[in-house]
């Protein structure tokens, strides 16, 4: 599906663009890119939406939105750091927009479904726990563990989302300590 959507996309832009061999070009190196690195989307949309719903929806205006940066990408950096940076950004926004309009929905319907056959039930538990926690965090909390969760050096962390490599230590550092207190709270 979200193949389809990006499929529209550049049929709309052959349109715009005067050549279409270039745009073919363009558009099947971003597809490669995005098949490649869309790992990274599920998981930004996993960690800020609640459901499948708003999982397709965030994941196709991100898709949109890394289609109508990609020719600022100049690679300077990796391509999967910057589209976690373009990602999360558009993630950030579109959850903001939504928080204006619509009320913070209860910690049931906040637990991300966890899917997968070779986890025992105290281990499902303890990551619904996790993901719930780290709903809790505020937009810029929920990046940072993100990005750490993917095992990235605070290098990347930092140049993904635009700070110092100090200052990522110290905000993972304040988030690992908020979920603990978050978890801790949950468990009781």
């Amino acid at each position: 599906m979200e193949i389809i959507f990006f499929v529209t996309i550049c049929k709309f832009t052959l349109l715009i663009y005067s050549n279409k061999d270039q745009l073919l070009d363009k558009a099947t190196k971003f597809t490669e890119l995005i098949e490649d690195n869309q790992g990274i989307i599920h998981k930004i949309c996993r960690i800020y939406t609640d459901d499948e719903f708003s999982h397709e929806d965030l994941f196709q205006e991100i898709v949109l939105q890394l289609w109508r940066s990609f020719d600022s990408f100049k690679g300077n950096s990796k391509f999967s750091t910057w589209m976690y940076r373009v990602s999360l950004n558009t993630a950030i926004v579109l959850i903001r927009k939504k928080k204006r309009t619509i009320e913070v929905s209860s910690l049931e319907n906040q637990l991300f479904n966890i899917k997968a056959d070779d986890i025992d039930a105290e281990t499902e538990e303890r990551l619904q726990l996790l993901y719930a926690a780290i709903k809790m965090l505020n937009d810029v909390e929920r990046a940072l563990v993100l990005l750490y969760l993917e095992d990235l050096p605070y290098k990347d962390i930092a140049d993904t989302l635009g700070i110092s490599e100090v200052n990522a230590r110290v905000k993972m550092n304040r988030a690992k300590i908020k979920l603990k207190e978050l978890i801790t709270k949950m468990e009781q």
